[in-house]
């Protein structure tokens, strides 16, 4: 796969503002050790992430919550032994998921960064299409399975063997850090602004490194340019107060879950395009330089082999509009629909019918417009005399970086580089990280650094989710080396 930037290296002469080379050649002293520290205890790592995810941290609705809490506290564990010290609990509230807090700040003159990662997880899905029990990690093939082995509980390894390699070696890091451990990523963040508001001080940071992001495929190390943002309804059609016998009254009542299909069938056309007039009135337009670089980019092979589409059936873009369709242009999606029950189905016509759509933003859609659209639309289609109820489920902004040709991000790149043995790729994510921009903005626009150590092939959200062991130990190495190589900044 071609680059969508030019990236430095040794070789290519490129320099700051200030004229200094943006290559770091080679490790310290300090960081060398802390690699060899790092690679001689990577069983101990790889048993720290085993038992995170034996903890069921579903932050979802209708899931234990004290799961949840039982896996804050266990990170937090993990915070403390790595050497970071004022480790505590952050909660906003009764029935608010916990944040996880640490911090190491020793370092005067030097940046500070916060390190970013979140310890709930999605359900575990269908248990009948798991090949092995969600929460019992099993390592097969080079991959460990298990739900939150990548999403995002890896994330939080990260970051604490590599804090942990330089504490136990140099007994110092180059820079200062704060580590912040989300509860609540996966339902939304939705008390992320009512937090950050709250904790602000405790949060100032020069620059952030979020690891809960993908690289573009397997050993190739990725920088995430760009999130879309996300915005979800719940749809409920009610006709009746009960279901009813099919047989004695079939033929002469109107059917919700009809209703729901009908009003479904309008949202996208036969090639998944958005069909909701004013949905895409303000999409931001590619650039010419953009345009030509996604278009290099090969990616059916990667898409095909990672999703599982079957054969003959073709996607709905072409492969040259592929990055676009997935980084920079809004999808809908219906995640899940429901009337009755599949085991226990019956003779019946149902009272109601629900479902989840969800439309994934891109700069420049605002999400309240984006649903009052959606929200307008569902009213128009919906077929008269029915019951409907639209709640708004979840709402959040679309990220982007004005240049990843920035020294910040070049420098990160390095430092990826050195870890994984492969040029990095500038990348973008058709994903959302409600937390991102709000902290970035808060603070005054401050880098955000987006890594991750998982690949096409992780299923994160679907069943049988996985890590790839050989990314899991190079994403340690290419942390250690970007807490080294971002400590030359006085402010990021």
């Amino acid at each position: 796969m071609k680059n969508i930037k030019h990236l430095h290296s040794p070789t290519c002469g490129c320099k700051n503002e200030k004229g200094e080379p943006l290559f770091v050649t080679a490790p310290s002293k300090e960081t060398q050790d802390a690699l060899d520290y790092c690679e001689k205890h990577l069983e101990k790592e790889l048993k720290n992430l085993i038992k995170l995810v034996k903890i069921p941290s579903v932050s979802l609705a209708g899931f234990d919550e004290n799961d949840v809490k039982l896996s804050a506290e266990a990170t937090a564990e993990l915070l403390r032994e790595a050497g970071l010290e004022n480790v505590e609990l952050l909660e906003l509230g009764k029935g608010i998921h916990p944040y996880v807090y640490g911090e190491w700040l020793h370092k005067p003159g030097a940046p500070t960064l916060l390190l970013y990662a979140h310890h709930d997880v999605q359900p575990p899905g269908r248990e009948e299409k798991w090949k092995s029990n969600p929460f019992i990690p099993v390592e097969k093939d080079g991959r460990l399975y298990g739900r939150g082995t990548a999403d995002d509980k890896a994330g939080i390894i990260a970051h604490t063997a590599a804090i942990s390699s330089y504490l136990k070696t140099a007994g110092e890091l180059p820079v200062n850090v704060k580590v912040l451990i989300e509860g609540e990523e996966e339902i939304g963040s939705n008390n992320l602004a009512a937090f950050v508001r709250k904790h602000k001080d405790k949060l100032r940071a020069d620059g952030i490194i979020v690891t809960d992001c993908a690289n573009v495929d397997s050993g190739i190390p990725s920088i995430t340019t760009a999130l879309r943002g996300l915005v979800a309804v719940d749809i409920e059609v009610e006709a009746l107060d009960h279901p009813v016998h099919s047989g004695l009254w079939g033929g002469i009542l109107p059917d919700p879950v009809f209703a729901l299909t009908k009003i479904l069938s309008t949202l996208c056309d036969e090639y998944g395009n958005i069909a909701i007039k004013g949905i895409n009135d303000k999409v931001k337009a590619l650039t010419e330089e953009e345009r030509e670089n996604f278009a290099h980019l090969k990616m059916e092979n990667i898409a095909r082999g990672a999703t599982g589409l079957l054969n003959g059936l073709p996607f709905t873009a072409q492969e040259k509009d592929f990055a676009e369709k997935l980084w920079r242009q809004p999808s809908l999606s219906i995640n899940a629909i429901q009337s009755g029950s599949r085991k226990l189905v019956s003779n019946i016509i149902q009272d109601a019918a629900w479902a989840r759509v969800s439309i994934r933003i891109v700069p420049n859609m605002k999400p309240q417009e984006i649903l009052d659209i959606l929200t307008k639309h569902i009213q128009s289609v919906c077929p008269q005399g029915f019951r409907l109820k639209i709640k708004p489920e979840s709402s959040s902004n679309w990220w982007a970086i004005a240049d990843p040709k920035e020294d910040v991000y070049q420098i990160a790149a390095r430092s990826l580089e050195k870890g994984y043995g492969h040029t990095t790729q500038f990348i973008g994510c058709g994903a959302s990280i409600p937390f991102v921009q709000p902290l970035s903005d808060e603070f005054g626009s401050i880098p955000a650094i987006l890594v991750g150590v998982e690949d096409p092939y992780t299923n994160a959200h679907s069943e049988n989710e996985s890590l790839l062991l050989t990314d899991f130990k190079k994403s340690l190495f290419g942390q250690i080396h970007m807490l080294q190589d971002l400590a030359k900044f006085k402010k990021i």
